[in-house]
């Protein structure tokens, strides 16, 4: 399987944003990927009313969800996009949702994130209170994306592993991390935590990320990247827009799996 992560500076609008999105969709599946993830927020990067937005999208009709849907079936390509807000009840607070679509258009998964971001990044002075805008999500989503099974993530989630300890149980061979991360704590640990996460599973990882390290006002780090699951960047950006295509050998993985079982190995009993 080839997979690609697309990297976007998010500073177009709504409209701006996804045909930017949709333009570095194209140029992955050209490239021969059939499995694209699009960033954390990848239409609604930096709009403050997320209430509003997360009405919008509260049926398959919205926007950005009419969009994954046309870009996938364009294309005939797995299309995971990063996150929208979506509202489920009227006027409750959004859940930030990662949407898995098929190459027919069809949304075959969907993972609200966990973990939210409620931080005070002491490098730039900034506050951060995801949880002013979104409600917490609740189920580990793992799903089938032939020839792999495929995990499902967004962002701050890559710091809590056992997270991903639970794809992996479940049989996940790839794990979508896409992500805004900031630009200070990306730079310290952006890197570090998918590598970290892709040798703990012994699973590739699909990191897409934000990236605008210049921007005054919320700066992103980038540095998009797939990881295989020896902790090998075989693929990546830096700051730029773009994306990143690289071939997953799954017949690798298995074969590592197999001469270094840690998986089998572990003796912790699992939570109650």
């Amino acid at each position: 399987m080839k997979a690609a992560v697309i990297q976007l500076r998010g500073d177009r609008g709504l409209a701006g944003n996804l045909a930017c999105a949709g333009h570095w969709v194209a140029c992955a599946a050209g490239a021969g990927a059939t499995l694209v993830v699009l960033p954390e927020n990848f239409g609604y990067f930096g709009q403050k009313d997320l209430f509003e937005a997360g009405g919008a999208e509260a049926t398959p009709d919205g926007p950005a969800r009419r969009f994954l849907s046309d870009i996938a079936r364009s294309h005939r390509v797995w299309l995971l996009g990063g996150t929208i807000p979506i509202a489920d009840e009227p006027g409750a607070k959004p859940y930030a949702a990662s949407l898995l679509v098929s190459p027919d258009g069809r949304q075959v998964a969907r993972y609200n994130k966990i973990h939210l971001f409620d931080v005070h990044v002491e490098a730039t002075g900034r506050q951060y209170r995801e949880s002013d805008d979104y409600r917490h999500g609740e189920d580990v989503i793992t799903v089938e994306v032939p020839p792999v099974t495929l995990g499902l993530s967004v962002c701050y989630d890559l710091r809590f592993p056992e997270l991903y300890r639970r794809q992996a149980e479940l049989g996940a061979t790839v794990l979508a991390a896409p992500s805004a991360f900031t630009a200070a704590t990306g730079e310290a640990h952006w890197q570090l935590l998918l590598r970290a996460r892709a040798v703990e599973n012994l699973c590739f990882v699909l990191g897409a990320n934000m990236a605008n390290r210049a921007d005054p006002k919320n700066p992103t780090w980038g540095g998009s990247a797939i990881i295989d699951p020896w902790g090998r960047v075989i693929a990546g950006l830096e700051d730029e827009e773009g994306f990143a295509t690289a071939e997953l050998d799954l017949d690798g993985q298995a074969r590592m799996r197999s001469k270094m079982p840690a998986l089998e190995h572990r003796r912790l009993p699992a939570d109650p």
